[in-house]
């Protein structure tokens, strides 16, 4: 087995969560973890034996009915009661992998001793993520204010047996999976059922995995913009350092530096004969690209802080010795950053559709539609179609969630983030960008081969040569959608040093 990755203090970032994830390292608390969750618990349970004192969600109803007083002996039965009532998600399931990385999340959370939860809750997530039991999970039903309920509530299912969950690559009822593995369903204790409920996971995984898909693509944005400003016969004096030290944008600066390197030996490049200036799409690409850096940075410190944030209701502080319920389960920081992502993702898309566009315009000597026999064969005509279509959809989900809000539990929860809206959508434009990518780089590879006999650089000719064992060189008319879904497989699989990437 990998590996084990020790629950701690220690902050999580986007490199230590790839290595978990891409290692498949197993979970454990580590001894300060454990020490933290119990240490809570204790004080917890001192503060509610024998004491009247309302304290909200341990003692109380939930929501607008926070006044609503709970007897000692119902308070296991009122933490069930807001897991099943809240189990009320609806629409397309949530991802495997964004799931494990909703437990990954919870756990971490609660591992700092501010939830008062039972070392036995925290465990038995542990166990859930070391097992691939991943409770099912549907895309609807978060405000993102008040935490992710409703899908958090379905990771919280399988915890007392109910709901489902995958397991062995199937869905299985949670009570046989309990049974087939000898657990126990998890009694919940005061405060647990809002402790697992209240919180950013859902938002927060999402936008996890999408940072990591986010700073591959943008790589490969670049990557692939290289083989197109060679495919079509580019003036290298774009790139040149000078003009970018007097702009200097972090991101902008990098994506030129970059582009030289990836074009460093060219032969294609250090041709004669180039027109003064090219497209936009084309000279502007440090400049589009680069902004779309700076945006995945800023948005990869926001989700940082969070994923190393305590984000349940209330908190418990012991030293302090309070109780005190407030709002760190808005997700409006999540919901801004997941909006702007989700714009910057976007524009990679746009940026890359018209250098298609122009690689199939007859133009720089290039053929039309870039196939031989034209009128017999379409060659890449509607490819770019296909790219247009996509560009346009981004367009439409780039347009914000977090500038919404509608009122809730009776007026209590009166603003709330659409997070959870901004994350699913930020995922579609994610996955959308590396489609639009895999059309250029099939029209890019296509009209670099047009430029024989000058080559490439080495790393683009290196590159070039991979890909075709995917994806041969078309000659006349097929099925081009295979050649597309071999495209995307190829930039999926595809593997990117993380130095690179982050």
């Amino acid at each position: 087995m990998s590996k084990t990755h020790y629950i701690s203090s220690e902050l999580l970032d986007l490199q230590i969560i790839k290595s978990i994830v891409e290692e498949n390292k197993p979970l454990a608390l580590s001894e300060e973890a454990t020490l933290n969750i119990k240490k809570s618990k204790r004080y917890l349970d001192s503060k509610i034996a024998d004491n009247n004192t309302p304290i909200y969600g341990i003692n109380t109803g939930f929501g607008s009915l926070y006044n609503v007083k709970i007897a000692s002996d119902d308070l296991t039965q009122l933490q069930e009661n807001i897991v099943m009532s809240h189990a009320c998600g609806t629409g397309d399931l949530v991802p495997k992998p964004i799931i494990k990385l909703m437990l990954l999340l919870k756990i971490q959370s609660l591992s700092y001793g501010y939830s008062g939860v039972q070392l036995e809750t925290v465990q038995r997530l542990i166990d859930f993520y070391n097992e691939d039991v991943l409770p099912v999970i549907y895309e609807l039903g978060s405000l993102g204010a008040s935490g992710d309920l409703a899908p958090l509530a379905h990771l919280a299912l399988p915890l007392i047996g109910k709901g489902k969950a995958y397991y062995n690559n199937e869905v299985v009822d949670a009570e046989e999976i309990l049974k087939q593995n000898n657990w126990q369903p998890v009694k919940l204790q005061a405060k647990e059922g809002l402790a697992l409920l209240n919180g950013t996971q859902f938002m927060s995984a999402y936008g996890v995995y999408c940072l990591l898909k986010g700073h591959k693509l943008s790589y490969l944005s670049d990557l692939i913009s290289a083989v197109s400003i060679d495919a079509f016969n580019c003036n290298m004096s774009p790139y040149d350092p000078l003009v970018h030290l007097i702009r200097p944008h972090r991101g902008q600066v990098k994506t030129a530096e970059r582009i030289l390197e990836l074009l460093e030996g060219s032969e294609i490049g250090q041709a004669k004969g180039k027109s003064v200036q090219d497209p936009y799409s084309f000279r502007c690409i440090p400049q589009v690209h680069g902004a779309s850096k700076d945006t995945i940075v800023f948005v990869t410190k926001t989700f940082k802080t969070e994923i190393n944030s305590v984000t349940d209701n209330p908190n418990i502080f012991i030293a302090e010795d309070k109780i005190i319920s407030g709002g760190n389960f808005h997700g409006q920081p999540l919901a801004l950053a997941l909006d702007y992502l989700g714009i910057a993702i976007a524009e990679l898309g746009s940026i890359s559709e018209r250098r298609t566009y122009q690689l199939i315009s007859g133009l720089r000597e290039l053929p039309a539609f870039l196939v031989k026999n034209l009128g017999l064969n379409s060659g890449f005509m509607i490819p770019q179609y296909t790219a247009a279509s996509i560009v346009s959809q981004n367009k439409q989900l780039a347009s914000p969630a977090s500038v919404d809000s509608i009122v809730s539990s009776n007026g209590q929860e009166d603003h709330v983030s659409m997070g959870a809206n901004a994350a699913t959508k930020c995922l579609r434009i994610v996955n959308n960008l590396e489609r639009i990518l895999a059309i250029e780089l099939m029209n890019a590879s296509q009209a670099i081969s047009f430029r024989e006999p000058l080559k490439s650089s080495e790393g683009i000719e290196a590159f070039i040569k991979s890909y075709r064992s995917d994806v041969p060189i078309i000659e006349d008319d097929r099925i081009l959608a295979i050649d597309i879904e071999n495209t995307i497989n190829f930039l999926d699989t595809l593997n990117i040093d993380s130095e690179v990437l982050f």
